[in-house]
């Protein structure tokens, strides 16, 4: 980067607001001063303090936010991004479930510095708001919701549901909906839907968690497909996949997946559809995070794409108003039916309640507010810790840069074994980190980390992120 703007009037504030990031007067993802404040306290024009902050954004030192100003943008010591993993097309079995079991219940210790957590920063729901629809819910609640509730769930809820749908240019029929006990039941129900035990299911590499424990409950077989850490998963690798194995389907996040951030753009979304639907195989499509884009246009789903009811459609309202509450949906398609009655013989039905007090929450209760305040923090949130790993992490460590959710996925180097010093960094600084050998059914991703930044950046996790940086550089010095 350029440290001086010769003669220019502006190039006194480009210099000024350089020297006041480098010294961390403005630390990343924080604002700056406005415009006019800066015109006014430098005494110069508000042309010339546009000029000079848009020398600044073009240089990477700021961005730019519509209606919010302008913010000290991650960019020192800028790191390299991950490549490609293109992993050998194994059609293989599971067996990960123990590792997972292990690795999250010793990150939830209440001590513990929750970097390796899969789940937001609670504080940022309104908590007391859907508290007080919860106890309206229970004492208002008709008799006969017990039943009425049942499978496919409650018409109010599935209503507000297939409005959102239809607010994104996505015609989704309130048959079509089947509320759920949180995403993984539904993604869980959708899987038992379109497989039998022993039947090959194409993934991510590397892959969420989850999806490879409902294949190994479900004793079923994994392909993993190369996936691009910013584009997703790569249309040719699910080809060759496809005509090397007996694929009956395939699961994947198109937007913000876990552990990569990836979002699969309009084209490579379309590309992929089509090698599906060519093969006439369904789409687990896995969309928890699909309101926590950070730009002004949300990305839209594969089920945008869906002509022929192949996309199975999954969400929850988890990871962006009601953790406590657990409850999910699934847009079935054509497996609609036989979803609703798999959860029919399983769990039964979500709890009344919780449905009624979250369809009032979404007809009255200013979700999108809430939707737009939460994105602003989770990017600032996002913004600072990128910042701090590019500061303090050792020489050679890669790392993502999504434009959504709340996931960093950090590529050390290969020296390090993060499933190993898991328990070291437990023990020894109550840090929890969340291992690469948790995305994958080999070792592959064992030098690689996802770190959970969604929580603020206050003083004892600032000090748990440089703790974490220095350990992590005496490693890689030893060797």
């Amino acid at each position: 980067m350029s440290s001086h703007v010769p003669n220019s009037r502006y190039g006194g504030i480009v210099d000024q607001v350089k020297r006041q990031i480098k010294e961390k007067i403005w630390l990343p993802g924080e604002r700056i001063p406005s415009v006019r404040v800066m015109s006014k306290a430098q005494s110069v024009s508000v042309m010339t303090v546009l000029k000079a902050y848009e020398h600044l954004e073009a240089e990477g030192w700021i961005y730019a936010k519509a209606k919010a100003g302008y913010f000290v943008a991650a960019h020192f010591n800028r790191l390299a991004e991950p490549e490609q993993v293109i992993p050998q097309v194994v059609n293989r079995s599971i067996r990960i479930n123990r590792h997972v079991f292990e690795v999250l219940r010793a990150c939830k210790r209440p001590d513990v510095v929750p970097f390796g957590s899969a789940f937001p920063d609670p504080s940022l729901f309104p908590i007391h708001t859907i508290g007080r629809l919860l106890g309206q819910a229970i004492k208002s609640m008709p008799a006969h919701s017990a039943i009425s509730d049942l499978p496919p769930g409650s018409l109010e809820l599935r209503r507000s549901i297939a409005q959102r749908y239809l607010r994104d240019g996505i015609d989704v029929s309130l048959d079509d909906i089947v509320i759920t006990s949180g995403a993984m039941e539904s993604l869980g129900l959708c899987l038992a839907a379109v497989t039998q035990p022993g039947d090959c299911v194409a993934i991510e590499s590397p892959a969420f968690y989850g999806a490879l424990q409902a294949i190994e409950r479900f004793k079923l077989k994994a392909v993993e497909i190369p996936t691009h850490p910013r584009e997703g998963m790569s249309p040719e690798g699910l080809e060759q996949a496809i005509v090397e194995n007996d694929v009956k389907a395939c699961w994947l996040m198109s937007k913000f997946q876990n552990p990569l951030g990836a979002t699969i753009p309009a084209g490579r979304q379309q590309a992929l559809y089509e090698v599906l639907a060519r093969n006439d195989i369904p789409v687990i499509e896995d969309d928890v995070y699909a309101e926590l884009y950070f730009g002004t246009e949300k990305p839209m789903p594969m089920k945008a794409l869906d002509d022929r009811g192949l996309v199975l459609h999954c969400s929850s309202f988890s990871k962006c108003l009601a953790p406590g509450l657990r409850v999910g949906w699934v847009a079935a398609g054509r497996y609609a039916r036989q979803v609703e009655e798999l959860q029919f013989m399983s769990t039964l039905s979500v709890g009344a309640p919780n449905q009624l007090a979250l369809a009032q929450y979404l007809q009255h209760g200013g979700y999108d507010n809430h939707l737009r305040r939460l994105r602003r923090t989770l990017e600032q949130r996002q913004q600072q810790m990128l910042g701090a790993i590019e500061q303090s992490f050792p020489t050679g460590t890669q790392i993502t840069r999504p434009t959504g959710g709340y996931f960093l996925w950090v590529v050390l180097p290969k020296q390090i074994n993060t499933s190993e010093i898991l328990a070291d960094l437990l023990d020894r600084y109550q840090i929890s980190i969340a291992p690469g050998t948790l995305f994958s059914a080999d070792q592959r991703y064992q030098h690689c980390m996802r770190i959970n930044c969604a929580y603020p950046w206050d003083e004892k996790n600032q000090a748990a992120l440089y703790q974490l940086a220095a350990y992590l550089t005496e490693l890689c010095e030893k060797d």
